[in-house]
């Protein structure tokens, strides 16, 4: 994932010299450690959702294992949780805690508001480069200074059905 500072006309510029970085990265196997030794990239676990059905008032949690890998989050890491409903409001946005190695439980309960039919709930570290695949730690220092724009990388969803 490639992240930008908005800064007036230079977006263009910024994201095809960040996305070339990113590119002659991948293919040149980059990968960093901090004992010399390369570590291979290390993206975040996959999340599950339970139940992947439910009634608005209804509990649902969105849960993740620690990674096989070493993400190195930090002793602060934040998952950041998004349901959409059938609309496309965003009917939930907020963040819970992540440990080091990606593992994190948050559960939810279905707001009233939200309409029937298929929902998508989003899981992704919270300031955090989740998409890079040289195995650094990419957390954004001093983010909350900044503003950044996700300009690239598929964000995972999982479906769950909304019912009345």
């Amino acid at each position: 994932m490639v992240f930008c500072l908005k800064d007036g006309g230079r977006r263009p510029a910024v994201r095809a010299t960040a996305g070339a970085l990113v590119l002659a990265a991948s293919i040149s196997g980059c990968s960093s450690s901090t004992d010399g030794e390369p570590e291979p990239p290390c993206f975040p676990p996959a999340y599950s959702l339970t139940p992947t059905t439910a009634a608005p008032g209804q509990s649902v949690t969105v849960a993740a294992p620690d990674a096989g890998c070493n993400p190195r989050y930090g002793k602060n890491a934040r998952i950041q949780v998004s349901v959409t409903d059938a609309t496309g409001v965003e009917v939930v946005n907020t963040t819970s805690a992540m440990n080091d190695a990606g593992g994190f439980t948050y559960t939810f309960v279905a707001p009233a508001r939200t309409a029937a039919g298929d929902a998508a709930v989003t899981a992704v570290p919270y300031n955090i480069d989740w998409c890079d695949d040289t195995g650094r730690n990419n957390r954004v220092a001093g983010a909350a200074d900044v503003r950044l724009e996700r300009v690239s990388c598929v964000v995972p969803m999982k479906p769950l059905t909304v019912t009345r």
